[in-house]
């Protein structure tokens, strides 16, 4: 990592670009340096109540943002309409991207965002905090080892949260002008990502909607789910939704282990995160247990995973501009495949729950 430090400009006033200000001032590689919104004044509250230097920038504007020279990379909290408009200009200002999740509404959005920040040297993330935890890393030396895992060959995932009346009538995630993919695309998202980091990011075969998925009145989706199919035989599901109690599960089966975790989103606890694996299980006697027993394995870390995130972006973008390094492609590469996922469900609940080919 370059010791220069990177300077973050942040478009808009979201409650998670609150949680990524502190990422940001706790990462040590950043520094909050501008925030833009609509209005002035909303702007100064924000980097006022989200301990923004006194040096910072304030900006009435998103533009102002993208214009100051001294701006290296700028964070997109904006609603997932708004983010091919912005995305493309960050890009085009020679500003390094982080964009919230969902990167876009479609592939084909993803594509001239991608496109946008590969043609002008420019790294892109997204906000997928849980990747840059270091129990991700650790829980991926499991899967690896053929010994104790062996071959995948179902995986499952669920995140849903029981938003109450007012999320469900007036949040932007239900809003079809605004984020109109729904509870696909906010919390589905992490559940694809989540079948795919256990795949090894291959991409399905094909993917079929479960039948009797949930929408608002304006026609946004708050709950549903799908089954993925690959040509090898392994399988994955998942749910999402607005409607039921907080649960962020991942199951990965393999020919000999499992591992099971209930907070892969956000840890139960910021400094600590655990995991259970269990290997070649099998019964008691007369069938009363199990022998071995699952074991839990716990990986502590100083910082958390937001904070982990902003530190890679920042190290990435310290290659690119300190030492004349291209920018990392595995980023904008594992959003694409998400996003092709996300599309083959919305594509499969309109064909009448067909089975949807995963067209690269």
């Amino acid at each position: 990592m370059a010791k220069s430090t990177i300077n973050f400009g942040i478009l808009g006033c979201a409650d998670i670009a609150r949680k990524v200000s502190r990422a940001i001032l706790l990462s040590q590689h950043a520094t909050l340096y501008a925030v833009g919104s609509r209005t002035f004044s909303k702007a100064q509250k924000f980097a006022a109540d989200n301990n923004f230097p006194a040096t910072a920038k304030v900006y009435g504007s998103y533009e102002e943002v993208l214009n100051d020279p001294n701006v290296d990379a700028v964070y997109v909290p904006l609603p997932t309409s708004f983010h091919i408009k912005w995305a493309v200009l960050v890009a085009q200002k020679k500003k390094h991207l982080l964009l919230e999740k969902p990167v876009g509404l479609n592939v084909k959005e993803v594509d001239v965002i991608l496109e946008a920040c590969e043609s002008n040297g420019v790294q892109f993330m997204d906000g997928t905090m849980w990747m840059h935890h270091p129990r991700t890393d650790k829980m991926r030396e499991f899967l690896s080892d053929a010994q104790k895992f062996g071959e995948l060959k179902s995986v499952n995932t669920c995140f849903t949260l029981a938003a109450d009346p007012n999320f469900l009538e007036n949040d932007i995630r239900v809003k079809p002008d605004l984020d109109a993919l729904g509870a696909l695309g906010d919390v589905g998202w992490y559940c694809i990502r989540g079948i795919l980091w256990a795949a090894d990011f291959e991409l399905p075969k094909s993917v079929i909607a479960l039948r009797n998925p949930v929408f608002n009145k304006a026609g946004v989706i708050i709950s549903c789910g799908a089954s993925l199919s690959w040509v090898d035989g392994k399988v994955g599901t998942f749910h999402c939704s607005f409607l039921s109690n907080l649960t962020m599960d991942l199951t990965a089966v393999g020919t000999k282990g499992t591992l099971h975790l209930h907070d892969f989103i956000i840890p139960f606890e910021e400094k600590k995160a655990s995991f259970i694996t269990a290997v070649e299980s099998g019964f008691k006697e007369l069938v009363t247990g199990w022998e071995p027993k699952p074991s839990e394995h716990t990986v502590m870390t100083d910082l958390p995973q937001e904070a982990l995130l902003v530190r890679e972006f920042c190290r990435l973008v310290g290659s690119i501009k300190n030492e004349g390094a291209k920018p990392e492609k595995k980023w904008p590469t594992l959003s694409r495949k998400t996003t092709l996922v996300l599309d083959a469900v919305l594509a499969s609940i309109k064909k009448g729950f067909e089975a949807v080919e995963i067209v690269i």
